[in-house]
């Protein structure tokens, strides 16, 4: 039987869930000084359901994301905030998350490489030293790729990378661009996975990864579909819908057929709750493999 890796599940949408609040555009970010302390308790039951890896809160907090909320000055202090709370959970390792400038899924509005760069740096050295690796999440096209990766090795921390991929095909980046295209860029990545997509698209991109030499995963959110409406600018969460078939026996049936597809890395993105990360990891037990 094979060693798995588990991820925890989608923090953003968790939090908003538990805090009952109207989303905003800085998502979790936001629950982060409205409701301290709630962080590490979804921490603690991700960690308690059976993930081994903790994903910081700090996916959306970047300069960008903060310009107009009054809350600017506040950059490093958050960075803080959201290791402070990671560190509560109990999981056997961190992953500081890195991700996407100014909004996910729109590859449109990815910043050109030399301004991305500096701006990507400035977390993973925020970051670095307090987290066991770094995940840059839902990376949309390959100049995307290639600026995150060239940021993130300040953290001086192995690197995962995980793309968003088409809902409707898997072999395509949310960009339109060919994912195998993509591989060529991920050399310094110690694992490549695909995250925040259909999971209905997950095995074709794993079929993908699976040629890249590296360790691989997936884990999948449970939206209906990208709106428009989210694709907008300062677009909220509410704009997306949870799938009503989005229950843990299914999501854990869609990870174990990953885990066919040679995945050895797996986890859940927005809508994944403790409970859906609790059947996983029962599943994996049951079918003879050791979560690590």
């Amino acid at each position: 039987m094979t060693q798995i890796t588990l991820l925890d599940g989608g923090m953003g949408q968790e939090l908003v869930h538990r805090a009952g609040d109207r989303p905003t555009p800085l998502w979790s970010t936001r629950v982060m000084l409205d409701h301290p302390g709630m962080v590490a308790g979804v921490h603690r039951d991700f960690a308690a359901a059976g993930a081994t890896i903790a994903t910081t809160n700090t996916y959306a907090i970047h300069h960008d994301r903060l310009t107009g909320t009054g809350l600017e000055e506040q950059f490093e202090a958050l960075h803080r905030m959201a290791l402070a709370e990671a560190k509560e959970s109990g999981a056997m390792r961190i992953a500081g998350s890195i991700g996407p400038l100014v909004a996910s899924y729109r590859a449109d509005v990815m910043p050109p490489y030399d301004f991305a760069v500096p701006k990507f740096e400035e977390v993973a050295r925020l970051i670095g030293a307090d987290v066991d690796l770094i995940l840059c999440e839902t990376v949309v096209s390959i100049d995307h790729a290639r600026s995150i990766l060239a940021g993130a090795k300040a953290a001086e921390k192995p690197i995962w990378i995980a793309f968003s991929v088409s809902d409707r095909d898997g072999t395509l980046l949310r960009s339109g661009e060919p994912l195998t295209d993509a591989l060529s860029v991920v050399g310094i990545a110690e694992a490549v996975l695909v995250n925040c997509s259909a999971p209905e698209a997950i095995p074709a991109a794993l079929d993908i990864l699976a040629t890249c030499g590296k360790p691989y995963g997936a884990y999948a959110n449970g939206f209906e579909t990208i709106t428009e409406g989210f694709l907008k600018d300062k677009s909220t969460v509410d704009a997306l819908a949870m799938r009503r078939d989005f229950t843990p026996d299914l999501y854990a049936d869609h990870a174990m057929r990953w885990v066919d597809h040679g995945a050895t890395i797996i986890g859940g993105c927005c809508e994944v709750s403790p409970a859906h990360i609790a059947e996983i990891a029962s599943r994996l037990t049951a079918a003879g493999h050791t979560i690590i």
